[in-house]
């Protein structure tokens, strides 16, 4: 079996560190967490390369494990907290919740296609990690019977966010995602405030689409 360990240092150090990721917590779970395991066979040796990869097969719905780059930036832009409760959705096969878990107290992982979440559940189980559930449903539903959340993240980018989704936060929580508009694509936190929520851009990155976050032709906030 191949020793990733290498690779998963210059990860940390080469696409992590010099876009001004500095949270230790960050840093330290990215380097612990085999991303290799995540990703078909094919494509294991460049598991850690700076790109979005692909983990569903031809004629499927593209779903993808997020490139590290705009992953790592959305970790420390959302803050998470040690006793925090984690909705993360469109996990894939899995590597984001496994990440997640290590820094939260609970995460809650959406994934719509059955067999991504049953890869995510067997990949969670090889890790030994407990805190964290796969629960299959529509990623834009969330999952509103275990929250409110402190932190949700959303492993792709969004054109527009569902209210539902955005009414599962707990006063304080926060929402990260890359968000694409006008042709741009950056890195946003929602807050939510006394019930009300806000945004702010936070850096250009950088991601696929996620299903059920697409605007639709004549769609009209």
């Amino acid at each position: 079996m191949a020793d990733y360990t290498d690779a998963r240092l210059n990860m940390v150090d080469s696409q992590l560190r010099t876009s001004g990721v500095t949270d230790p917590r960050v840093l330290d779970v990215t380097q612990e967490v085999p991303r290799e395991i995540f990703v078909p066979a094919a494509l294991r040796p460049v598991a850690y390369l700076d790109g979005d990869l692909r983990v569903t097969g031809a004629g499927e719905t593209p779903r993808y494990v997020m490139r590290p780059y705009s992953f790592g930036k959305l970790l420390e832009l959302a803050v998470i907290r040690e006793g925090d409760v984690v909705l993360d959705i469109g996990t894939a096969t899995g590597y984001s919740a496994a990440v997640l878990a290590k820094l939260a107290e609970t995460v809650v992982a959406v994934e719509s296609d059955e067999d991504l979440a049953g890869k995510a559940t067997a990949n969670l189980d090889t890790l030994g990690i407990t805190n964290a559930a796969v629960i299959t449903g529509a990623l834009e539903a969330g999952y509103a019977k275990g929250g409110p959340y402190d932190v949700i993240v959303l492993e792709g980018a969004a054109e527009y966010l569902p209210a539902d989704l955005l009414d599962q936060l707990k006063e304080n929580g926060r929402l990260v995602t890359i968000f694409h508009e006008d042709g741009r694509s950056r890195g946003r936190i929602y807050t939510k405030k006394r019930g009300t929520v806000t945004f702010r851009d936070a850096f250009d990155g950088s991601a696929e689409l996620l299903p059920g976050f697409e605007l639709s032709e004549g769609f009209v906030f």
